[in-house]
C-alpha cells in the first residue's frame, strides 16, 4: 500500500521534521495535504512538499478523498477531536504522544480506530534506540534475574531565555513533562520489563521562572531565540502552568520498585549519570545514552563495560518504522511497533501521577 498523507500541524517542530521524512521516502507515500495556523509557513512547506491542499481547516485535510493516513502533529488538546473524524473517515491514523489530554479520551481515540479496523501509530521512538533495544535483550535474557528496582531520569534541559509555547501551557499540554518525555519514559520501562505499573507516588512544579511572551511561535523559534539571548529580559513575561518537574515513585505488577525523574527546566542538566538503571537480584545495568554505553554490576563487583552499542541515530523512522509498522497491520500481521493501544496505557499512567501530584497520595492505575 502507498500511503496518501495528509499532515495537522505541518509546520511545527515536529511536523517539520516528519514531513522531511516522508518526503524521502517516495516509494512509501506521498504527502496530499497540510494543517497549520501560520500562513507564511504553510504556504512555503506546501511548495516544499507539492501539496494539492494547504489549510488552516484541519476537517478538509482529513475529510480530502485523496488522503489515507493522516499524522496528527499538533497541540495535545487538539488530538482527540481530529483522531475521532479520521476513524468516522476511514483513515489510518499517526499520532503524537501524548495521544491525548486525559486516559479517556485516549480510551475513546483506541477505541474507535479498533472498530474501524484502521492502522494507526504512536511516535515512542526510544523503542529504537539501539542501547534500549540492546537493554531489553539482556533484560528478557535473564541476565539480571528478577527485576527488583528501576530508576530513570529524562532530563531535557531548555534554553534558560527559551520563550513561551503551548508546551508551557495547561491548557494545550496534557500535563507538561509528565505527559511529554514521561510519555517516552513510561512506554521504555514497559516496554523492556514487558510489566505495566499499579500504583505511582507523585511531586511536580514549575519551577521555571516566568519566561518571555514572544507570542505564537513555535518551538523551533522559541529553541532559536533562546539560544540568541543570553538572559530572559524581556518587556512580557508569563510563568508556564504546565510541569517542568516531577519526581514519580512507583511500583509494577511484577514488584519491582522505581523512580522517575522527568524535567524540562534549564537548571537541572543531563549526563551527570547514566539515564536508567534496571536492577535484578543477579545484576544491575545502567543505560548511558549519549555515550551509548551498557554498563554492569554483579554482586559486589564495581561496576564495568559491558557493551558499546553501536549508534547512527534513529534515521529515517517513517520509511524504517511507521510505515512498515501500519502495513504490519493492514495485513493482519503481530508486531511490537507502539500503536494507539500503547498510548492509552501510557495515558493511564500519566493521569494516575497527575492524581497523585493533586492529592498527595498513592493512586491506584485503573487499567
Amino acid at each position: 500500500m502507498r500511503f496518501r498523507v495528509g499532515v495537522l500541524g505541518a509546520t511545527g517542530f515536529i511536523g517539520t521534521p516528519y514531513r522531511s521524512e516522508i518526503r524521502e521516502s517516495p516509494d512509501d507515500a506521498t504527502i496530499v495535504a497540510l494543517c497549520a495556523r501560520r500562513r507564511d509557513l504553510l504556504e512555503a512547506a506546501g511548495r516544499e512538499d507539492g501539496a494539492q491542499l494547504v489549510t488552516d481547516d484541519w476537517r478538509s485535510v482529513v475529510q480530502h478523498p485523496d488522503v489515507n493516513l493522516v499524522v496528527v502533529a499538533t497541540p495535545d488538546a487538539l488530538h482527540h477531536e481530529a483522531v475521532l473524524e479520521c476513524a468516522r473517515q476511514g483513515k489510518h491514523i499517526f499520532c503524537e504522544k501524548p495521544v491525548g489530554m486525559n486516559a479517556t479520551e485516549s480510551g475513546e481515540m483506541w477505541d474507535a480506530c479498533r472498530k474501524a479496523e484502521l492502522a494507526h501509530y504512536v511516535p515512542f521512538w526510544t523503542r529504537y534506540v539501539p542501547t534500549f533495544v540492546r537493554a531489553r535483550e539482556v533484560v528478557r535474557g535473564g541476565e539480571l534475574g528478577e527485576i527488583k528496582a528501576v530508576i530513570y531520569r529524562w532530563q531535557n534541559p531548555r534554553p534558560e531565555a527559551m520563550p513561551f509555547t503551548w508546551r508551557d501551557d495547561a491548557k494545550l499540554s496534557a500535563a507538561g513533562s509528565i505527559a511529554d518525555v514521561g510519555s517516552h519514559a513510561y512506554d521504555a520501562m514497559r516496554w523492556i520489563l514487558g510489566d505495566e505499573a499499579t500504583r505511582v507516588l507523585a511531586h511536580a512544579d514549575v519551577i521555571t521562572p516566568p519566561k518571555p511572551d514572544l507570542g505564537a511561535i513555535n518551538l523551533d523559534e522559541a529553541l532559536e531565540w533562546g539560544r540568541a539571548h543570553a538572559t530572559s529580559d524581556s518587556p512580557s513575561l508569563r510563568k508556564g502552568t504546565a510541569y517542568d518537574y516531577a519526581d514519580i515513585a512507583f511500583e509494577f505488577a511484577g514488584g519491582a520498585v522505581g523512580s522517575l525523574v522527568l524535567s524540562h527546566a534549564s537548571c537541572i542538566r543531563k549526563g551527570l549519570a547514566p539515564e536508567l538503571e534496571i536492577h535484578g537480584d543477579r545484576a544491575s545495568l545502567a543505560i548511558h545514552r549519549i555515550s551509548s554505553v551498557l554498563t554492569i554490576a554483579r554482586g559486589g563487583d564495581p561496576p564495568e563495560e559491558f557493551e558499546r552499542v553501536e549508534d547512527n541515530g534513529l534515521g529515517n523512522r517513517f520509511a524504517q518504522h511507521v510505515f512498515p509498522a501500519l502495513r504490519e497491520q493492514l495485513a493482519g500481521k503481530p508486531t511490537e511497533h507502539p500503536n494507539l493501544h500503547d498510548g492509552w496505557r501510557v495515558q493511564e499512567f500519566t493521569d494516575a501521577v497527575v492524581r497523585s501530584v493533586q492529592q498527595g497520595a498513592w493512586i491506584e492505575l485503573t487499567a
